[in-house]
């Protein structure tokens, strides 16, 4: 353990670089979470020698436009435009949004300058909202066949491109689980709420008094916690739309939906072995990172997007890192005790009001390199170190939590639904989960806050 205690007091002395680079928030309700963007990474090597993709030679000298809302990948976007340009002819333009606008505003005001992007990295619930009267029919593009799993259909059609796959669950340091209990650990012995509670009192008995790192973030709470309760009613996003509704419309008593009791048993268990449990509201984001890297703790609740933090913190790529299920049960046959979520975190939206047919035909060309050119299926996973949706792309994410839902993606470890929910549901939601984390509310209060929020949809 001691390269660990080494790297955290490195950290701690660089707590200043850590505010600034660290993944603070899920702003505006992103599954991911956007990293300095002017931070300088490691360069992937990428073989430009094997490229069996068809340019349309055409096309060359189009320039058309990319709106960014992932910041995290604006330098890899940069690098990516600029190959494409060198193999393919287009200029490529990524247009960046500033961290803490908000994409739907921001694609909104655009369009109503009439100087809309060619294409929109956006989240899924502003593809929904803007779609069908902003976006072009991408239903009948080949790669569509290619990940039919994570596609997003509006009235039956295809308007958008999904960019990448994220997952979230409760992250384990493996060597760190081993060095405390002198035994070698197994995430897949843990099927059942009751056995991670047996792993968390283990620990404890052996030292750890307080093996969970928890966020207090309200979007961590508000969005990536509690949104279990619509995204496991049977693990589809069809599923959670169903759950929604029937909240909306006073069909579903929230005090006596399974998930909702089964969430907060689960939800409890984590408080109960926060490691800031004295001050739970008082807990900071980069130190828990640290903590995890170090082995003050052994579980931290997050997505693949808290890599660079671990890696800030003295987490390396050989390390052993990976996610445990959201238990919410003692069904070892439910699948939430098996599998993660992960699902498309952001989708891609062709413009088709102000684009010209070139501009379209040069976006469509783009949107294929990425899915079918060897250099491009490289750069999605080496540059911009994303997951990629499409079954097609061989390339696999070098580091170990976005390995570790790759691997369970392709082998049946992960569910797909994604909640769509109201643009405050974080805030105003998350707000209430706050206020319960820090015991200022029983579980009454808060599926009260929660049935009344909906109520007034």
């Amino acid at each position: 353990m001691r390269k660990k205690f080494s790297a955290r007091a490195a950290a701690l002395g660089m707590s200043g670089v850590l505010l600034t680079s660290a993944l603070t928030g899920c702003t505006f309700g992103f599954a991911s979470d956007p990293d300095d963007p002017n931070a300088v990474k490691e360069e992937v090597p990428i073989d430009m020698t094997t490229d069996t993709f068809q340019y349309d030679t055409s096309l060359s000298g189009t320039s058309i436009v990319i709106m960014n809302t992932k910041a995290e990948i604006q330098t890899a976007l940069e690098e990516i435009a600029k190959v494409f340009e060198e193999k393919a002819g287009v200029h490529i333009e990524i247009m960046p949004v500033t961290d803490g606008d908000s994409p739907y505003t921001k694609v909104v005001s655009l369009y109503n300058s009439g100087n809309p992007p060619t294409l929109s990295i956006l989240d899924t619930t502003d593809v929904i909202a803007l779609a069908e009267e902003k976006a072009a029919d991408l239903s009948n593009e080949a790669w569509t066949g290619e990940a039919e799993e994570y596609l997003t259909k509006i009235n039956g059609k295809v308007y958008s491109f999904p960019l990448c796959i994220e997952g979230r669950g409760i992250i384990y340091n493996k060597s760190v689980i081993e060095d405390t209990l002198g035994t070698e650990f197994d995430p897949s012995d843990i099927k059942t709420q009751d056995d991670f509670a047996a792993l968390l009192q283990s620990l404890r008995d052996n030292g750890m008094k307080n093996p969970i790192s928890m966020a207090k973030e309200d979007w961590s709470l508000g969005a990536h916690q509690l949104q279990y309760i619509y995204e496991t009613y049977n693990g589809t996003s069809d599923g959670a739309a169903e759950v929604i509704n029937e909240l909306k419309d006073g069909t579903l008593y929230l005090p006596d939906y399974t998930r909702m009791n089964e969430f907060l048993n689960t939800f409890d268990l984590l408080k109960e072995y926060n490691v800031a449990k004295g001050d739970p509201l008082g807990a900071d984001y980069d130190e828990m990172a640290i903590d995890l890297a170090d082995g003050k703790t052994a579980f931290w609740f997050n997505g693949n997007w808290a890599w660079p933090n671990l890696e800030e913190a003295g987490a390396e790529t050989t390390d052993e890192y990976g996610f445990l299920p959201y238990f919410l049960n003692n069904d070892p046959d439910d699948f939430v005790n098996s599998k993660i979520q992960a699902s498309p975190s952001k989708q891609i939206m062709l413009d088709d009001i102000v684009a010209t047919d070139e501009q379209k035909a040069a976006a469509k060309e783009f949107l294929n390199w990425l899915v079918y050119s060897e250099v491009g299926q490289q750069m999605v996973v080496k540059t911009c170190s994303l997951i990629p949706p499409f079954k097609n792309n061989p390339n696999e994410p070098s580091d170990p939590l976005s390995r570790d839902i790759y691997e369970k993606v392709q082998n049946g470890g992960a569910f797909n639904a994604s909640a769509i929910v109201p643009n405050d549901h974080w805030s105003v939601l998350g707000a209430a989960m706050q206020k319960y984390l820090a015991g200022r509310s029983d579980r009454e209060e808060l599926i009260d806050s929660i049935q009344a929020y909906w109520d007034e949809q």
